[in-house]
């Protein structure tokens, strides 16, 4: 008997995420998992490959479907990777929950290290970040839009269509492809939110909520909600090239950020510490933004 319905994207990994959830779920409430139903949605941003995201309506190709879905009530609770999610939510929505986070890092597909990529090297990405701070340390690189699952992404290096490409280490990792090589958060800081996945349902459905809250990560969820507060506080959308991660000791928590020039040429970085709840988000904003170059802060609405 199906109590509990997923919404999730069909991609291989969305799915993995999904069934990490219902496992999740069928522990905590001590439900066989044939108890929760994963939904899979194709979504926009599935059907359209070939071209940027941030040219053909940005992360609301990920989500827009599952929202309509769970508004539709064909589904109690929706699946996301984090870093797809846009900042700002419909207010009938709510993130109630989000699993233990996994590796924040990129890892580097075709070469070891950066410093080892051939000169000229094409480089293969959809994010504006990576894109940027790929060019912030190496400007003579040649960066190519390319967009599909993992999979898709891999073959394209060993069929030597590029000379690499990067992609998040948490989704290799789920999905148990153990290739590449991790760069750095000094090097790379990730995305916000990279790595986290998390669990939104309706606001009005408290018992939905307070079943997925039954599984939620209190420090992921800390340190997630900060980076977005950040990303808030920015106005950033998906042309912006924005990195940051957020760290939980005890009580205290640091956000570190960098905004970077489209063509990495500038860049800008910096952290803020605090109590747990504190609004670090705009603190750090605030700060970047002050110091930033022209070029830079173009790219912010705050700016």
């Amino acid at each position: 008997m199906v109590r509990f319905r997923l919404g999730t994207r069909g991609s291989p990994l969305a799915l993995t995420q999904a069934h990490m959830v219902r496992a999740a779920l069928a522990e905590a409430q001590g439900w066989h998992e044939d108890a929760v139903e994963i939904v899979p949605i194709k979504t926009t941003g599935d059907r359209v490959q070939d071209r940027a995201l941030a040219e053909i309506g940005g992360k609301a190709l990920w989500t827009k479907e599952l929202d309509r879905a769970l508004l539709d009530r064909e589904i109690d609770a929706a699946v996301h990777s984090m870093k797809d999610v846009e900042t700002i939510r419909p207010d009938w929505l709510h993130i109630a929950a989000m699993l233990p986070r996994a590796d924040v890092r990129d890892r580097l597909i075709g070469v070891e290290t950066i410093a080892e990529l051939p000169p000229g090297a094409v480089i293969g990405t959809s994010s504006p970040r990576r894109r940027a701070q790929m060019l912030s340390h190496r400007p003579d690189l040649t960066i190519t839009l390319l967009r599909g699952n993992v999979d898709t992404r891999l073959a394209a290096v060993a069929n030597g269509d590029i000379d690499a490409t990067l992609l998040a280490a948490a989704g290799l990792d789920r999905l148990g492809r153990e290739v590449g090589h991790a760069v750095p958060t000094d090097q790379m800081l990730p995305a916000p939110a990279q790595g986290a996945v998390g669990i939104e349902t309706r606001a009005d459905d408290a018992a939905a909520t307070m079943l997925v809250a039954s599984i939620d990560h209190a420090e992921t969820h800390a340190c997630v909600m900060a980076e977005r507060s950040l990303l808030a506080a920015l106005a950033a959308d998906c042309h912006s090239p924005v990195a940051a991660l957020a760290s939980l000791a005890g009580e205290m928590l640091t956000l570190r950020a960098e905004l970077l020039a489209e063509d990495g040429s500038s860049r800008v970085s910096g952290w803020v510490e605090g109590v747990l709840g504190e609004e670090l988000g705009p603190r750090l904003a605030v700060d970047l933004l002050e110091r930033a170059a022209p070029e830079v802060r173009r790219l912010f609405a705050g700016g």
